[in-house]
């Protein structure tokens, strides 16, 4: 036998090899079996069969030519020659008779032949014996031959010849046979002589082939071209076919059997498919027209079922022959020996053998598969499935994976009969048998290696390679599971073979794919295989852990599936712990724990992570252990691999890092970090409520993420997303907050949607413009080295007008705020008592060691101090810088780590000084700026922490903060300074001097302004931080005011510049610089009006900040800046018409208002008689008693009113001694009694000599004594000369939420009482002569009491809801109250309720600012004071929250930490400056808002407009700022929106009820309200009506001095006198006053008092 098919190369001839064992190499290499060439149409020399025997000698004795009847001459003399000529002469002859006898058959046939047939001789040449056969031929076909003359013709062909004439003596017998139908005369010789010549042609053929492949003829393409010799073959297996079709009954049993030897010698050496096929049609007409002999059937059988599975070309062919086998009486016997080749394989050693005894048992599984498929109906044999069974079992232990595929293709065929049903012999069987020969050969079957690549997992082999071929193993096993998957799926109740099924899926589960493993776990799941109650249940536990939930090369649902089952079995045996051996749990657990460190599929992980987090909780110390490690091998696993990419869009161009697409919590290809890193968060969240020792290690792992820089982003995020939110209450419990208090920071680095959409809209409306490469790739850049010592101070570096500005790109954020899915699970609500983060020394009397664990955040701040010097992503740089601060506001939380509190502060000062920071990537649309200004914000928090630090640091606090003033953080930085002005005032006081430079430097910057001049305002009241001020250092403070001023007037004149085609004439006061103002753009932070009034506001209080015998020595200096404009021309403001008016009131003096005597009135001191008149901005109203010499000058001013009583001494008449020689009857005349005096007397006296009346511009106005101007001054008298101001405070109790029982408190917590206290003075109400702002003084509907506050200029009531009458039987909604903090602007919110407060919870549309004050930490009602407590500082945070659209106009508009102490101070002064901002904002779109002064002011000005000389030119002030026009007193309490009502005397409170809208107060920035003003705009109204509207008189009259009334006079007439002549000037068309140039300096200096004072 030839070698095996599995070792051939190609299916060529080679020595030693051909036949089926070169089949079976061809089939083995892949390549198919060559067919016979084509012939060649060129007749090649053919190549003899066998050397012939010498013919018998001729006979010399010549027939006598006569005797051949029929000849012509011609064919007679061709006779004789060819009997008697030369060889040549005879070969002539022998054509020349071929032909004849072809074409006239002539009658002595026999006698040719017999003088020709010595031709054929071998030795001849070949002309000549070719001429021979060709006559030869003619001459067998003449039709009256007899028997003897055939055999005889027979016997010559069957004789030796040349072997190159074979083709001729075939086609001689053929033609002898006529092509197999004709054998008579050689009925028994025909088959030996066939088969012999079948012997001798096939060598002939096999030498011709191998020759051929060796020479060169060989084709291109490796073929060798046809020769002779195969055509030979050809003819002779036709001839073969032929004769045993007609002639099969004169073959004897040894000659077929000879035959079919030769046949099947044939088939298992050739390589050829036609040589196969001829040999199959030769056995296939002997089984047909004949039968094999018994003893060639078993070698027929095995050579043909071979031809049948190794040869697909002749497959047809080779079953057809089979079938008529199998149909004849040979079909058992064929059934038999195909069961018998099964049964007898050999496990043999020797490879040569069992290669043969392979392909034999795969040639009989082929014939068996194929007759499974036919019914017994058609004639063919039964197989019993008992022996095939036995015989698959047999063959199925081979390690021939090509048996292993046709026992499968079989075990199909079974499984998928006829129209697709299953083979009728498996209905009545059980079908565990066979699935045990499946089971055995699916261990043949071949998988790749489990896929490493770490992205996603793999589904296995068998059910995603669709290239695979159908001849494989893991091929037919599939098609098996799939047919059996088919079976189960239909659920037929009566289908009893559903467990064998189930059970042999499970045996072949590496091949299973995921809906059949699906069907797998499902049953086990059902019949509870892997409970204990089932025997092997250990084992079936095994086969869900290992063969599905463990293997990765599973799809993720069915893994989950296996994981689902392992968690119903892991809870049963928690449930039956006592009836399982002892440590099963943890052995399961332990299984589940060894695949985790090797996950790679995230949602399996996930799901994994969550089942072990709940086993945790149970969970003892060791095993505990043990799955904290096996969460570390994930993170140590995922930190050596390359980073995950979760982002699809594109990285822009220089940027080198790149982020996922913000999404919120779960990302999609989330990495396996960050699902082990959730875990940890919900192992700490559950463990804080039933063990402290575990959420503290949890707690340390969690730490070491966010600390490395080698894990996942994500991961880290995830674990900061915790450790952010860890807050410790007032007893150091620690606790998670939901509420991260964030979200304006975040929103400065486009963390919020709502800022991210600006900044993209800002960004589509901007062109583009070339980018520089960002170079930093998100990891620091500093701007100077941390070399130690090195310190350097410089500003924070900004980008120049070159750079690009930032582009943001969208989907690079991979966290934002709000983030609802911070934490994986909602934490507890309650502090953990487990769990403390500061515990005191044991005492005395010892500690409990099993007391709560301690939480060591002192490892939590070293980590953020190491990634502020290591650097890190800047993701998660960002995320540090957003939430640091809000987690700094909790104390108790860090109350155990002071000295890293310290160093950050000193990490955080250091790094801002020295632009050591981490610069944010250039796509992140950020500048170094944004950095700074989140690091501000954390070291606003850390100064809470003052008092734990040396003095020294609190200076380098405040230096930090001093630094940033000069950049774009300013405004933070000025923020920060405010709460320092309250908890680090000594170190303000020292850099005090230096902040004020800074802040001059930047005053014009835009978005800074309001807030420089607010601190300063509230730096104001603080006298401490000042008390050492020189001179020169008030100086500072008045010239940031001018200088803003003088920025504004500046941008006036440009304005009015560029829109006038005519240079303008220079004047004073044309149009105010609000005019300007009010079309600056709306992005501002702030009110124009509002910020140009409050610079004159911080002129003014820092005008009473000064000493008082420095006061006059700021007078000029400070006068000049106000009324001097920037090119040099006069300025004439109300504002600093106003604010000189207070100058002159308080110049030399501290004194308040002085108030009219009650006392002098008629009856006391006779008639008294009254006249008032208008001098310069004042009103002087003079009563006189005309009997006595007292007199009472009251004089109002625009900010204030003085009164002053007079005696008037005349001097003793001379010549009048007394009788007695002494002087006493002249002092008597000193008061001359009887004597009648005037008021005008006592005015003429006071005033100038007489040069100075001829001017009537300057001359006292006097007003009549009439109606009108009665009610006018009464009206005046009503515009409050105070800033007046009214602010809500309101307490909310733990827990609560709504309006009404909100409102319903009538006390609160100690601390909160506290707070009252320091905020104001506690007032009686009743009979009050203030004004409340609408708390009622008569009846106590109101309370009894309320907190006040008061300065020179300013005066605020406290509407405080806790000490008004609360009755909620007749008003449970609490409206009484409800219409006072409901008209409030302001309200102060004390929030114990431990929750965060919203805004809407007291509807109301005039309430525009909450300041909202929460203890930190929260302390519930009802406790005290403890222990923990002593020596350290209360601390609260303090936050504005203002109205949707309210600019940002506080200190604490980003939450601030300020000490209980400082708190009513610092609160009092929010309150106030929002309280004064307020006023503006509401009247934003009616108009200009009006401060009583300057309404007081305007009054004064219609009264000298009313009665001021006739015909005369006057100078009047200009026109108010804000575009109203002069001497507008009745515009502009219209445009306030106040009611006319005419009323009389007293004080009429300015405050309206709720529905009215809210009131106002007077003073600075204070609107005047109620119905004194509305009065007042009726005598306005009057007095413009009656009265030309002149242009304006800049009065230079400084107030009345109680000290010297009649000085003063004089000297302020003189004064008038020395400018008057400058002060006049033509009126123009727009009844204004224009001042030239040079008039500026004498009307400064006429109206610097202190040069005549």
């Amino acid at each position: 036998m030839s070698p095996s098919p599995g070792n051939a190369q190609q299916p060529q001839e080679t020595k030693g090899t051909g036949g089926l064992a070169g089949v079976f190499k061809g089939l083995a290499a892949g390549g198919k079996l060559t067919k016979s060439p084509p012939v060649l149409h060129q007749q090649q020399p053919f190549a003899p069969i066998a050397r012939s025997q010498a013919l018998a000698e001729r006979s010399d004795t010549a027939t006598p030519l006569p005797a051949l009847y029929g000849l012509s001459p011609e064919q007679a003399d061709a006779f004789g020659r060819l009997k008697n000529g030369q060889l040549n002469e005879r070969a002539a002859a022998a054509n020349s008779l071929r032909y004849a006898i072809s074409d006239f058959p002539l009658n002595p046939v026999r006698d040719i032949w017999h003088a020709a047939k010595d031709l054929v001789d071998p030795q001849h040449p070949a002309s000549v014996r070719q001429a021979a056969w060709e006559l030869l031929s003619e001459c067998i076909k003449y039709p009256a031959s007899t028997e003897l003359e055939r055999r005889e013709c027979f016997g010559t062909l069957a004789g030796p010849a040349n072997p190159e004439d074979f083709h001729l003596q075939l086609a001689a017998l053929e033609d002898l046979t006529n092509h197999g139908r004709n054998v008579a005369g050689f009925y028994y010789e025909i088959f030996p002589l066939l088969s012999r010549w079948l012997q001798e042609a096939y060598r002939a053929a096999r030498t011709a082939r191998r020759q051929a492949s060796r020479g060169p003829g060989r084709s291109s393409r490796g073929k060798t071209l046809a020769s002779g010799e195969d055509k030979n073959l050809s003819q002779l297996f036709a001839l073969l076919k032929d004769v045993i079709k007609f002639n099969f009954k004169f073959a004897t049993d040894d000659e077929v059997g000879n035959l079919m030897d030769i046949l099947l010698k044939i088939c298992m050496n050739t390589s050829v498919e036609d040589d196969l096929l001829a040999c199959i049609n030769v056995i296939d007409a002997v089984v047909t027209f004949g039968a094999i002999p018994n003893d060639k059937l078993k070698d027929c059988i095995q050579v043909l079922s071979s031809i049948h599975c190794l040869v697909p070309n002749l497959q047809k062919d080779s079953w057809h022959t089979v079938s008529i086998i199998c149909r004849s009486h040979h079909g058992q016997s064929t059934v038999r020996i195909l069961l018998d080749l099964l049964q007898a394989y050999p496990a043999s050693s020797d490879k040569e053998k069992d290669k043969d005894a392979a392909r034999d048992v795969r040639g009989a599984l082929s014939v068996l598969k194929k007759l499974l498929s036919k019914s017994a109906e058609k004639g063919y044999p039964a197989i019993p499935l008992a022996l095939l069974v036995e015989g698959l079992a047999n063959v199925a232990k081979s390690s021939s994976t090509r048996i292993a595929t046709e026992v499968l293709k079989l075990i199909n065929s079974l499984f998928d009969g006829r129209e697709g049903n299953i083979n009728a012999i498996l209905v009545e069987e059980h079908w565990s048998p066979i699935f045990s020969v499946a089971a055995q050969c699916a261990t043949k079957a071949v998988y790749p290696p489990p896929a490493t690549d770490t992205s996603a997992s793999s589904l296995p082999t068998i059910a995603k390679d669709e290239g695979e071929s159908e001849d494989s193993v893991a091929a037919q096993l599939k098609y098996l599971i799939t047919r059996i998957e088919t079976l189960l799926a239909h659920k037929d109740p009566d289908f009893s073979q559903r467990d064998a099924c189930l059970t042999f899926l499970s045996q072949v589960q590496q091949a299973l794919p995921d809906s059949a493993a699906a069907l797998v776990v499902a049953h086990l799941r059902e019949s509870r295989a892997c409970f204990p109650s089932e025997v092997g249940w250990k084992d079936n536990l095994n086969l869900a852990l290992d063969c599905f939930y463990l293997n990765r090369s599973r799809d993720p649902l069915t893994r989950l599936r296996a994981l689902e089952l392992v968690i119903e079995v892991y809870d049963f045996l928690c449930l039956a712990e006592d009836l399982v051996e002892e440590d099963s749990v943890v052995q399961l657990v332990q299984r589940v724990l060894s695949g985790l460190p090797k996950e790679n599929d995230s949602l399996v992980l996930q799901e994994t992570v969550s089942f072990l987090v709940g086993v945790a909780a149970a969970a003892g110390d060791s095993l505990f252990d043990d799955i904290l490690n096996a969460f570390k091998g994930v993170i140590s696993r995922d930190m050596s691999r390359p980073p995950l990419s979760v982002l699809a869009a594109p990285v822009p161009h220089g940027d080198s890092t790149s982020y996922p697409l913000g999404q919120s919590v779960y990302f999609a290809n989330q990495s396996l970090s960050n699902v082990v890193t959730r875990g940890y968060v919900q192992i700490f969240i559950r463990a804080l409520s039933s063990n402290g020792s575990k959420a503290a290690q949890a707690y340390t792992a969690l730490v070491h993420i966010a600390r490395s820089n080698s894990v996942e982003t994500d991961a880290r995020l995830s674990a900061m997303k915790m450790l952010f939110r860890l807050r410790a209450d007032f007893e150091h419990q620690v606790y998670l907050t939901t509420l991260t208090e964030n979200e304006a920071l975040a929103g400065t680095l486009y963390r919020t949607e709502a800022s991210l959409a600006r900044k993209l809209a800002e960004d589509a409306s901007q062109p583009p413009r070339l980018s520089r490469a960002d170079h930093a790739g998100g990891r620091p850049t500093r701007g100077v080295s941390f070399t130690q010592g090195q310190t350097v101070d410089r500003g924070i570096p900004t980008r120049s007008a070159s750079t690009p500005k930032p582009t943001i790109h969208q989907g690079q954020r991979l966290w934002s705020v709000p983030d609802a899915d911070a934490l994986p699970e909602p934490p507890p609500t309650r502090p953990s008592h487990l769990l403390v983060t500061y515990r005191r020394e044991a005492s005395g009397m010892g500690e409990r060691e099993n007391g709560p664990a301690v939480l060591d955040m002192g490892s939590w701040l070293d980590a953020l101090l190491s990634l502020f010097h290591q650097g890190c992503d800047w993701e998660v740089y960002s995320f540090i810088l957003v939430h640091l601060p809000a987690q700094l506001s909790n104390h108790p939380i860090f109350r155990g780590t002071i000295s890293y509190i310290q160093e950050l502060r000193r990490t955080i000062c250091e790094m801002i000084r020295s632009n050591g920071f981490q610069e944010p990537p250039q796509s992140s649309g950020l500048r170094r700026t944004d950095v700074a200004n989140c690091l501000f914000h954390s070291l606003i928090m850390i100064a809470s922490y003052h008092q734990h630090f040396q003095k020294a640091d609190e200076d380098e606090i405040v230096r930090t903060f001093m630094h940033g003033i000069s950049d774009k953080t300013a405004k933070t930085c000025i923020h920060a300074l405010s709460v320092c002005c309250h908890e680090l005032p000594m170190s303000v006081g020292k850099s005090l001097v230096t902040i004020l430079q800074k802040m001059s430097q930047v005053i014009t910057q835009p978005l800074v302004a309001m807030h420089i001049l607010e601190f300063l305002a509230c730096l104001s009241r603080l006298h401490s931080l000042y008390s050492n001020f020189r001179e020169d250092e008030y100086r500072i403070v008045f010239g940031i005011c001018f200088r803003y001023l003088q920025y504004v007037r500046e941008k006036k004149l440009a304005m009015r510049s560029s829109v006038t085609s005519e240079p303008a004439t220079p004047s004073a006061g044309v149009g105010s610089p609000l005019d300007f103002l009010g079309q600056q753009q709306a992005a501002t932070d702030d009110l124009p009006q509002y910020v140009y009034a409050l610079a004159y506001h911080v002129i003014t209080f820092w005008f009473l900040a000064v000493k008082l015998p420095d006061r006059p020595n700021h007078i000029g200096w400070i006068t000049k800046n106000l009324f001097t404009d920037v090119d040099g021309s006069a300025s004439n403001e109300e504002h600093a018409q106003i604010t000189l008016d207070f100058m002159q009131r308080v110049a030399f003096s501290d004194a308040s208002d002085s108030a009219q005597d009650p006392l002098f009135k008629e009856q006391y001191f006779g008639e008294i008689q009254k006249k008032r008149w208008i001098i310069g901005n004042s009103i002087v109203t003079i009563r006189q008693a005309t009997g006595s010499s007292w007199a009472e000058i009251t004089r109002r001013y625009p900010s204030g009113t003085s009164s002053y009583a007079l005696r008037v001494e005349f001097t003793p008449m001379p010549n009048m001694p007394a009788p007695d020689g002494s002087d006493a009857a002249a002092w008597e005349g000193r008061f001359q009694h009887g004597v009648t005096i005037f008021p005008s007397h006592l005015l003429m006296q006071l005033l100038a000599p007489m040069p100075q009346m001829h001017d009537p511009s300057i001359r006292p106005i006097p007003l009549p004594d009439d109606e009108f101007v009665d009610r006018a001054i009464r009206l005046f008298d009503r515009i409050s000369p105070v800033d007046g101001h009214k602010v809500g405070v309101i307490y909310i109790k733990p827990g609560q939420t709504k309006e009404a029982e909100i409102l319903a408190n009538t006390i609160g917590s100690p601390d909160y009482l506290q707070f009252l206290k320091g905020l104001g003075a506690l007032t009686k109400l009743k009979g009050a002569t203030f004004n409340t702002q609408g708390l009622d003084r008569e009846n106590d509907i109101d309370g009894q009491y309320t907190y006040c506050w008061r300065d020179r200029v300013t005066e605020i009531v406290f509407h405080v809801t806790t000490q008004m009458p609360t009755n909620l039987e007749t008003d449970p909604q609490c409206i009484m109250k409800k219409r006072h903090i409901g008209n409030d602007y302001v309200n102060i919110v004390w929030n114990d309720s431990g929750l965060p407060f919203k805004f809407d919870t007291f509807p109301s549309q005039f309430n525009y600012v909450y300041i909202v004050i929460t203890p930190t930490p929260h302390r519930p009602f009802a406790s005290s004071p403890t222990e923990h407590d002593e020596g350290l500082s209360r601390f609260c945070m303090v936050q504005v929250m203002s109205q949707a659209g309210f600019p940002e106009i506080s200190p604490a508009a980003e939450p601030k930490m300020i000490s209980l102490k400082a708190l009513p101070s610092f609160v009092r002064l929010l309150a106030l400056n929002a309280s004064v901002f307020s006023l503006v904002w509401a009247r934003r779109a009616a108009g200009e808002h009006v401060s009583s002064w300057r309404e007081r002011l305007r009054q004064i000005t219609e009264l000298r407009k009313r009665y001021g000389a006739r015909g005369t030119q006057t100078v009047t002030p200009s026109p108010p700022p804000g575009g109203i026009n002069t001497g507008g007193a009745a515009t502009a309490a219209s445009t306030a929106g106040v009611s006319v009502v005419a009323g009389g005397g007293g004080s009429v409170p300015h405050h309206q009820l709720v529905g009215q809208g809210p009131g106002g107060g007077g003073g600075i920035g204070a609107e005047t309200g109620g119905a004194a003003a509305a009065t007042t705009a009726s005598a306005g109204s009057a007095l413009s009506s009656s009265s030309s509207r002149a242009a304006g008189v800049r009065d230079s009259f400084s107030s009345l001095r109680r000290s010297s009334v009649a000085t003063f006079f004089t000297s302020a007439t003189s004064a008038d006198q020395s400018h008057r002549s400058s002060m006049l000037s033509t009126v123009t068309t727009e009844n204004t006053e224009v001042l030239q140039p040079s008039t500026a300096e004498a009307l400064v200096d006429s109206v610097d008092f202190s040069k005549w004072t």
